[in-house]
């Protein structure tokens, strides 16, 4: 199975001068874990996750003053839709993240998360031992 046929496609980019707060209602509005950060000025792409903003704010940061450009990471893994699933696994594993972004061509066109990888995963392996 490929990342294409995993991945979200539902992609929230938002600019480096959004807050904590904003992210966070923009990412729990659409029920998704990650948001692609676009700042042309510097990095390009980087993402921001459910568990940075969490920090963040349980480190005692204000959610209205902290820019998602204080908190996206820009040393991003970005994966292929071609990748296999077991490829994007060993690179989530590799650098510890849960996410990555997906490019075909010059942007990001979905986002693969661990929960992906495994609701993929699960029904195959139920096969595998119900059939071994």
């Amino acid at each position: 199975m490929l990342v294409r046929d995993a991945m979200s496609t539902v992609v929230l980019t938002i600019g480096p001068a959004h807050t904590l707060r904003q992210a966070a209602r923009l990412m729990s509005a659409r029920r998704i874990g990650a948001a692609v950060v676009h700042d042309p000025d510097t990095c390009g792409f980087g993402i921001i996750t459910e568990r940075d903003i969490l920090d963040a704010v349980g480190s005692g940061m204000d959610p209205d003053l902290e820019t998602a450009s204080a908190h996206t990471t820009t040393d991003v893994v970005f994966a292929a839709p071609a990748w296999t699933l077991e490829k994007a696994a060993e690179a989530m594993t590799h650098g510890g993240f849960r996410h990555l972004i997906v490019l075909d061509g010059d942007g990001p066109v979905g986002i693969v998360s661990v929960r992906d990888i495994i609701r993929c995963w699960a029904p195959v392996r139920r096969t595998v031992a119900a059939t071994g």
